[in-house]
């Protein structure tokens, strides 16, 4: 667990690159295998990779995603199901900061 100081947040990819970046990859995998990976994968590659996570204070994350995530991610399959996968996924990104930064154990 990796000392939060949300000051250094605003600077994120200098202070906590390793840190996001473990956070995507675990909620990533939580998903992986539960969820159809012609769905899951277009999200990470094309969708998340425009994210922006950011801290709102007491000790909550959110993670701004880009404009048109459906049709960045081009447009795989059912909308209201990728709608679905990709709530799914940023809640558990959300989730995986707070562990990683210990404001939660990431077992919600």
């Amino acid at each position: 667990m990796t000392e939060f100081d949300p000051e250094k947040f605003e600077a994120k990819y200098v202070h906590y690159f390793e840190e996001l970046e473990s956070a995507y990859t675990a909620a990533y995998q939580d998903l992986h295998g539960e969820v159809d990976s012609a769905v899951l994968r277009p999200i990470d590659r094309r969708v998340l990779s425009g994210s922006e996570p950011f801290y709102e204070g007491d000790g909550e994350f959110r993670v701004e995603l880009p404009d048109e995530p459906y049709e960045r991610a081009g447009q795989p399959g059912d909308r209201e199901r990728f709608e679905a996968v990709l709530d799914d996924l940023v809640a558990a990104i959300e989730r995986e900061l707070r562990a990683e930064f210990g404001f939660a154990d990431g077992s919600e």
